[in-house]
């Protein structure tokens, strides 16, 4: 088990500016290698926290965490192979974390597929693809980590849900339906756990710049900044910035919450 001290960096690689109040925490990121994602392990990574890195992409995953490992201090950051679909795969994610650090007590459920078709057009496959990856994957990482938290004492998560969860979009129907259940599994989450000192709370971005809104149609993209208040898309950091601030005892009393960081975009 590796000794965790605090950071001795304010900002690690792209992640967002974070104080120390994470410091000695134990800290699991799925979906990790790229985008919001690695945003937040390098905030994590600068906050003090030993991070585990879980994301299918597993070349990807490695290479983000010797990113990160060698912008804060060594030993700090974990690569895993983690399908987030896979229960067994989450207990092999939840072993690495304690071999190499104890019991985490932080979790950022982030992984996630989009898919844009409507009601009319999605197809099975479609629909499949993105509520085992949002949905489940959301509700397999609670389960698998939520024990930990019990023996750790309590802990914080944050599930990435997205501005689709609170407003129509006329597509993305499989979309809006996964992510409105990281909404309501959050809200049901956070009542049953706040007796354990367990927080959940989610943030709701809007259009970010990723990997993942690379690969959507541009058409679709530009009407979404078009509609976007602030005419523009969120750089991770900005993200991540919201899930370093839920994790941190500075929302020591919120549970429950639904961060959205969409620009204002469901403020139209």
């Amino acid at each position: 088990m590796s000794s965790l001290t605090p950071a001795t960096v304010s900002k690690a690689a792209d992640g967002p500016t974070s104080s120390a109040s994470l410091a000695g925490r134990i800290a699991l990121v799925s979906g990790a290698a790229s985008g919001i994602g690695r945003a937040v392990a390098a905030g994590l990574v600068a906050a003090g926290a030993g991070v585990v890195l879980g994301d299918i992409d597993q070349e990807g995953c490695e290479k983000a965490a010797a990113e990160l490992d060698t912008a804060g201090l060594p030993g700090r950051v974990v690569p895993v192979s983690l399908d987030v679909t896979d229960a067994s795969a989450w207990e092999r994610f939840i072993r690495t974390a304690r071999r190499h650090f104890g019991y985490p007590d932080l979790l950022v459920n982030n992984a996630g597929v989009v898919g844009i078709h409507g009601l009319e057009g999605v197809s099975d496959d479609e629909w499949q693809r993105v509520i085992q990856v949002c949905q489940r994957g959301t509700w397999l990482g609670l389960r698998a980590a939520v024990p930990c938290m019990h023996l750790a004492g309590g802990g914080a998560i944050v599930n990435v849900s997205s501005v689709f969860a609170h407003v129509g979009s006329g597509a993305a129907f499989a979309y809006h339906g996964a992510k409105g259940a990281v909404a309501a599994m959050t809200r049901a989450a956070a009542v049953e756990l706040a007796p354990a000192r367990i927080r959940v709370n989610a943030v709701s971005p809007g259009m970010v710049e990723t990997p993942m809104t690379s690969g959507l149609p541009e058409q679709f993209v530009t009407d979404f900044v078009a509609a976007t208040p602030m005419g523009r898309k969120a750089a991770p950091r900005e993200i991540a910035a919201a899930v370093l601030f839920l994790l941190s005892e500075d929302a020591s009393f919120i549970t429950g919450t639904d961060l959205l960081v969409d620009g204002g975009f469901a403020a139209r």
